[in-house]
């Protein structure tokens, strides 16, 4: 009796790990679907931890996960949509924009600012189409354009017959007002549509977050969080390093458009980054992220300016400012000489890394901007998106 009692519970022993096994996910499932459906089990392990992102949020079930978004600056409705693991039962009761199965295999991604997260996540092979790559600056997406389609070349439309071809499992878009219709004909067509409103997270961090938003379409929340940590530790020591600056330099940013002077307001995410560098950002106490004034009022406002940033044009020499221009030379920064454009990784066919790669990582231009005001605290630093203009004759 004694030996069968030890039989028995070794075959216990056994057997018992195995079970455990199947009822408990060490992490995510990024590459396969599930096989043997056990709804009592937590397929997703690695979660998406959102702090700073203001414009989309995620609730996670066992198989599936719901996420909403708003999809630009203060639209009154939001989009839901439900990422259901592959292999498992997607929920019958819940109404959505959009079901996808997850982790996604291909996908078109339609803004520049979410294919640095792509590479971060390891995903570029799972790209299988961009809007244009004129624009691209992502290096790693321009070595593999080859197996890449453009399904808006010439920014006239999205082209159906090859979205239809390609048979992407979802289409990562953008919409920037009320009623927009980019993207009807594709959802009528069956294809799954959902939005990156990036954009619309004015904060630094914010913005930059939303490489977990796009984690939860590959299951790759793990590296999302850890990529992330790493911005937000970099970030958070730049701060740290100027918090106790006694001079606080005045600055300008940006440059006329056909005769107005469109300014970041004070919730914009460049008012924050010249803040949270040691700067005085001149118009910081303007309500709204955008405002026009004409150059006449930026003129007196701004004259006496100790620095002037992100001009928005390809110059890299003072000559090549004043021909636009020759009313810039009345103003302090630049017969001082601090002129300093966001064009250092700014590409022959359009792209500005400042804009794409920047846009993921402010860490790098919080960086470039504390090097630029306060060149005593990092006196050895590589500029990563900024130089300064040479003075020319």
């Amino acid at each position: 009796m004694l030996r069968r009692f030890s039989v028995l519970l070794l075959t216990l022993l056994l057997i018992v790990p195995v079970i455990a096994q199947d009822t408990m996910l060490e992490s995510n499932l990024v590459d396969e679907c599930v096989t043997d459906y056990d709804a009592s089990v937590d397929y997703f392990p690695d979660k998406a931890e959102v702090e700073y992102a203001e414009n989309f949020t995620v609730e996670y079930f066992s198989n599936y996960k719901v996420v909403t978004v708003v999809p630009f600056a203060n639209a009154e409705e939001t989009r839901t949509y439900i990422l259901v693991q592959c292999g498992t039962e997607a929920p019958d009761d819940l109404d959505a924009d959009a079901i996808v199965e997850v982790p996604v295999q291909r996908m078109v991604a339609l803004s520049t600012t979410i294919l640095p997260h792509i590479v971060d996540q390891e995903l570029v092979d799972r790209l299988v189409a961009v809007d244009s790559l004129a624009f691209t600056s992502t290096q790693e997406i321009l070595d593999n354009a080859d197996n890449i389609a453009e399904v808006n070349p010439d920014f006239a439309g999205l082209n159906l017959e090859v979205l239809l071809d390609i048979e992407p499992d979802v289409i990562m878009g953008q919409q920037f007002f009320a009623g927009d219709t980019s993207f009807d004909a594709s959802t009528d067509a069956g294809l799954a549509v959902v939005l990156n409103s990036d954009f619309a997270d004015t904060s630094p961090l914010g913005a930059a977050e939303w490489g977990k938003y796009l984690s939860l379409y590959f299951n790759t929340e793990a590296i999302a969080n850890e990529t992330f940590e790493t911005v937000e530790t970099e970030y958070n020591d730049f701060v740290e390093l100027v918090a106790d600056v006694e001079a606080r330099p005045t600055v300008l940013a940006g440059t006329p458009f056909q005769g107005d002077w469109f300014l970041a307001g004070g919730a914009s995410t460049i008012s924050q980054l010249i803040t949270d560098a040691g700067g005085d950002y001149l118009f910081s106490d303007l309500d709204g992220t955008s405002l026009q004034l004409s150059f006449e009022e930026v003129l007196d406002q701004a004259i006496d300016a100790d620095y002037w940033i992100n001009l928005n044009q390809p110059w890299t020499t003072t000559d090549e400012m004043l021909a636009a221009d020759e009313r810039y030379a009345e103003f302090l920064a630049f017969e001082t000489g601090n002129l300093w454009n966001n064009n250092l990784q700014q590409l022959a066919s359009g792209g500005n890394g400042y804009f794409e790669s920047g846009f993921v990582n402010p860490q790098l231009i919080l960086g470039d901007l504390v090097a630029i005001l306060h060149p005593d605290l990092l006196p050895e630093h590589e500029f990563s998106y900024y130089q300064q203009l040479e003075a020319t004759e």
